[in-house]
């Protein structure tokens, strides 16, 4: 499945995306900023963020929310930095933190998706997506279990929930009730490795962090931002 077109990246990491009125919000992996793009590319604003090591991203509720590994290997260490994953509540206009919270399973986090008053969160021990309630002291609501390790970037349609899978470079839809696959993308050999995912006008738009061969197991190693025809 190649990409129907591509746009330059803000960024040398861009693994999480999110559309908004405003732009396409990206999380860059290797310095924690996000950039606000338009659909050329061009920067709009960057936000500097407390994040380490930051996955997926989600704007929701009035705030930016971004999943945080705790360490970051690309950048030099900061204080803020905590060790732990957390999902970070950040003013959208400042990115300074309002508040956080620990991720369901205690571990690592690389992708989160806003759903009307509610966050998906990816998971890996169990393979799972979990759904969180923020306004009721972050209470897990739901949750489904995955057969597919390496969960990344979400996409919240009407009828499921699309998740990537980096390492087998899939896309699949779930239904968010059940956890049952309902669709599946499958890219080609050679195509980007499907990190960040977000939907705009029925069009799944994705970020493939992959620098200087960092995280590729294939010839690709450049980091690039497509659109996938759905």
């Amino acid at each position: 499945m190649k990409a129907i077109k591509q746009i330059e990246t803000p960024c040398d990491m861009p693994n999480g995306l999110q559309w908004t009125d405003e732009g396409l919000f990206v999380m860059d992996q290797k310095t924690d900023n996000v950039y606000v793009v338009d659909e050329t590319g061009a920067v709009l604003r960057t936000i500097y963020t407390p994040t380490a090591n930051g996955s997926g991203i989600t704007v929701g509720g009035g705030y930016l929310w971004t999943a945080s590994n705790g360490e970051s290997a690309s950048r030099p260490r900061r204080s803020t930095d905590t060790g732990l994953g957390y999902i970070y509540k950040l003013d959208l206009q400042t990115g300074e933190a309002v508040d956080r919270f620990r991720t369901p399973d205690g571990g690592g986090v690389h992708g989160i998706e806003w759903d009307n008053g509610n966050i998906w969160i990816t998971a890996f021990n169990p393979l799972a997506i979990f759904l969180v309630d923020p306004s009721d002291g972050y209470r897990v609501v739901h949750k489904f279990e995955v057969d597919l390790p390496r969960l990344h970037g979400l996409a919240r349609v009407s009828d499921g929930l699309w998740c990537a899978h980096t390492t087998d470079n899939v896309i699949v839809k779930y239904d968010v009730d059940s956890g049952e696959e309902k669709e599946r993308i499958t890219m080609d050999p050679g195509d980007a490795f499907i990190h960040g995912l977000s939907i705009k006008d029925g069009e799944l738009w994705y970020g493939d962090a992959n620098f200087a061969g960092k995280h590729n197991t294939a010839t690709h190693g450049q980091p690039e931002i497509g659109v996938i025809a759905v």
